[in-house]
């Protein structure tokens, strides 16, 4: 970071607080409303499913079809559960 910004511990401590309690939100909607106000935001959004990539499990990819996942755990018998539960 360039010196002018202070100590890296003081930024940290500013942008998780400036997070926390919605500074940068309130800042955008500011930015927006501005840009909105003079004409400068299309407010009208299309999105081309060609560009869109989904996780290979929503586009119909068996579970476990790119990597088996972890095997279960096998419990001892002096922790199996006793009978009737």
């Amino acid at each position: 970071m360039p010196e002018r910004y202070g100590p890296w511990a003081t930024l940290r401590t500013r942008f998780r607080r400036w997070a926390a309690d919605g500074t940068f939100d309130r800042m955008l909607r500011a930015a927006q409303a501005r840009a909105d106000a003079a004409g400068d935001v299309e407010w009208l959004v299309s999105v081309d499913s060609t560009i869109v990539r989904a996780h290979q499990h929503a586009a119909g990819a068996r579970k476990g079809a790119s990597r088996p996942g972890p095997r279960p755990v096998q419990r001892r018998s002096d922790q199996q559960d006793p009978p009737g539960l």
